[in-house]
């Protein structure tokens, strides 16, 4: 895992590789609301699209669908017990998977904004 780490800056390392959380309300794309798709920042995989992303009030990008591979893994690091999202290609750590999403599909994919990069759909750059 962290084959790209030498392209990354250190928090997008922290973040990805070492699986770290950015803050809430404080990161690059919990309130973009411009359309396009969400890649890995690590190995450019395509992993969400904001026809998919919601407002779950928690302060991070929040998805009900991947439209790319997203691997689910067990987490009981701080004394819980969750439900880990990864690049399904990289492996590199994305953020974590709850039961509380909107429907369709009653999931919500809580991402850290460091593990992804954002692609407008119609050429506008700002992501915001």
């Amino acid at each position: 895992m962290c084959e790209c780490k030498n392209t990354l800056s250190d928090f997008e390392k922290y973040v990805i590789c070492e699986k770290g959380t950015e803050p809430p309300f404080n990161n690059e794309y919990w309130d973009n609301k411009t359309p396009g798709i969400y890649k890995c920042r690590c190995c450019g995989t395509e992993l969400f699209s904001s026809e998919h992303k919601f407002d779950s009030g928690t302060g991070w990008p929040s998805f009900y669908i991947s439209i790319g591979p997203v691997l689910e893994q067990a987490d009981f690091t701080g004394g819980m017990t969750r439900i880990e999202a990864m690049c399904g290609n990289c492996r590199g750590h994305l953020g974590h998977i709850f039961g509380d999403g909107p429907a369709p599909t009653g999931i919500r994919y809580c991402i850290n904004s460091a593990s992804l990069k954002f692609i407008p759909k119609y050429g506008d750059k700002s992501g915001s």
